[in-house]
């Protein structure tokens, strides 16, 4: 699992529907705790804060990193998200994975 830290941008796993955020929102690490949790602010393109919640990092993955101000690519992404998962919910991944593998051919 890649550590959150400090002005990291995160995307939400999950609905906040008590801020009218959809999983998929992108959102700042403006703050961590040591119980594992994170301030986030969620902005929209003005730079106005849309919402300011405090989210356990089972909520979010990490999808920049401001150490090295580079993006994470997308099989560390998909890594993050699928070790989160059970086994079970894992190998399913797997399966429907292989139901789209189709060699010789992208997209």
């Amino acid at each position: 699992m890649i550590e959150p830290e400090l002005f990291d941008i995160i995307e939400l796993l999950v609905d906040l529907p008590n801020y009218h955020l959809p999983a998929g929102s992108h959102g700042a690490i403006v703050e961590c705790f040591a119980a594992g949790e994170y301030e986030v602010e969620f902005a929209n393109e003005d730079g106005e804060t849309l919402a300011l919640c405090t989210l356990s990092s089972e909520e979010f993955i990490v999808v920049w990193k401001a150490n090295t101000k580079s993006c994470l690519s997308l099989s560390e992404r998909l890594g993050a998200v699928l070790s989160r998962l059970s086994e079970e919910r894992q190998q399913e991944v797997l399966e429907f994975a292989r139901s789209v593998y189709s060699p010789g051919k992208s997209g």
